[in-house]
């Protein structure tokens, strides 16, 4: 586990919460290791029920990339360009 912080909204359900430290994680792994495209865009829609707005999702993404240093946007952007096969951003 990371010495950061998620951000998250206590004002969520713990299944919410579940689901964007889902998000999260999942974006870290496509920024690392990489994952299948199709598993990132389904935990993407998930994220998407909780965290409506653009607005919000920008904002919790704005944090995350200052813990984190991935950004939601750029993964999230890549793993629409390619719908299919392995995931993986930054260097190889």
């Amino acid at each position: 586990m990371k010495d950061y912080q998620y951000p998250l909204d206590l004002d969520w359900t713990t299944d919410e919460m579940v689901i964007v430290t889902n998000m999260w994680s999942a974006v870290e792994q496509a920024n690392e290791t990489g994952m299948e495209t199709a598993e990132f865009l389904q935990t993407y829609q998930r994220f998407k029920t909780v965290v409506k707005s653009i607005g919000e999702e920008k904002r919790l993404g704005n944090e995350f990339q200052k813990v984190s240093g991935y950004s939601l946007y750029r993964t999230v952007q890549q793993a629409k360009r390619q719908q299919t096969g392995r995931l993986k951003l930054g260097a190889d």
